[in-house]
This record gives structure tokens, sequence and C-alpha cells, in this order.
């Protein structure tokens, strides 16, 4: 009988996916030192020692997420850093179908209300595997009747960065939090064996994107 999987103390998931950042070069693209950047996101340390233990990242879902803002990092300087799990090498792609303009046209939807400033804790991420098939624009009341909220472009390339086993082959995800005024909702799935940041229609079902959602936001 295989024994399950360890719980972890939220502080030391958190402390681990600082170091993540702080490796992946985030100080630099926030134009902080590194200690400049720790300080930033400091604060969040007493919140996360108030979660206790969490649950592994498993099924589709990961129990805690660091996000960090677009006030301090470019999302669109973010999307190379990621990589597919375990061993991808290939840097994260942004779809040159976004336009001139990239990322910026994106902003939270009405229903989602960001914590302010910096940076702040994802808790209870799903990819949302059962959407998949399902239009978007028929997900979403979903999601936000079950009292969860839809993932932002932001909190999408954190998910990834910090639990890149979430983004899988025909398990990939929408990110309906983000909307641009148009039809077209953001998502994250896989390309020429990277992650690759695109959009498709809000009235189009996909088979292989379902609808990532939180539970809450903590900041």
């Amino acid at each position: 009988m295989t024994a399950p999987a360890a719980t972890a103390p939220a502080l030391d998931v958190l402390d681990e996916q600082v170091a993540t950042l702080v490796r992946l070069g985030y100080p630099a693209l926030a134009g902080d030192s590194e200690n400049a950047f720790r300080a930033r996101v400091a604060p969040l340390r007493d919140l996360a020692a108030g979660l206790g233990d969490l649950p592994p990242t498993a099924h589709g879902r990961t129990p805690l997420v660091l996000v960090v803002t677009r006030e301090v990092v470019d999302p669109e300087r973010t999307v190379p850093l990621l990589r597919l799990a375990p061993r991808g090498t290939r840097p994260g792609i942004l779809d040159r179908n976004h336009g001139e303009a990239g990322l910026s046209p994106y902003r939270p939807i009405e229903a989602v209300a960001l914590p302010r400033p910096d940076a702040y804790l994802l808790l209870d991420v799903d990819r949302g595997e059962e959407f998949c098939g399902v239009r978007p624009e028929e997900a979403l009341p979903v999601v936000l009747g079950r009292g969860r909220t839809p993932l932002t472009i932001e909190e999408g390339i954190a998910t990834v960065t910090h639990a890149p086993a979430l983004l899988e082959k025909n398990r990939c995800f929408m990110l309906s939090g983000s909307r641009r005024g148009d039809r077209r909702v953001p998502a994250l799935w896989i390309s020429e064996r990277a992650p690759k940041l695109g959009w498709c229609w809000d009235g189009n079902p996909h088979t292989w994107l379902g609808v990532a959602s939180a539970g809450s936001r903590l900041g």
C-alpha cells in the first residue's frame, strides 16, 4: 500500500516559492535587489504561518501559489521563464495573436477582487479540467456560483511557475478572470513542448481546455 503524500507547513511552501522567484530573476525584473524583493513579500509570511499544514499538489490542484502583481513585474517578461514539468527546457511562449499591445489591455473582470499592492497568496487552485469541452462563457457562472474565483493572467503564470505539473497535455486551462473588453479569453496550453499563453473565443469549447479557479486570495 502506497503511503499518503506528506503535508508541508504553508510557511515552508511560501519560502520555497520565494526562492524559486529569486532563482528565476524576479528581483531584477522588478528593479529590486534580492533583499528588496524579499522585503516585498515578507508580510505574507505571517499570513502563511496561520494556514498551518498544506496538502501536496495533486490531481490538478495545488493549495498555495505566490502571485506577484503586474505593478511589480510585467507578465510578458515572466512567460518566457515558464517550463513544463518535470524537466522541460523550452521557454514559455507568448502568442503573437494577442496583438501589438500584448497583455496590457487585459484587466480583471468585475467579479475578481485582487489584493494589493505587490504580492498575495492564491489558495486552493484547481485547473478546472471538469470544464474541458464546456464553453468558457458557460463555465464562468458555475465557477462563481460555487463561491470560487477564476484565475487572472498573472495568477495563471504564477500557478505554472510554482506548480508546473498542473499544465499537462489535454489538461490545460483558461484564465477567465482576465478580459480585454471583447470575446477573447486568455489561456495557457502546451505548444512545441513549451507552455504557451494564448487566447480562445468565449463561445468556443475545447476538449483540452478547462477553466482554472481558486478558493480565495489572501493579502
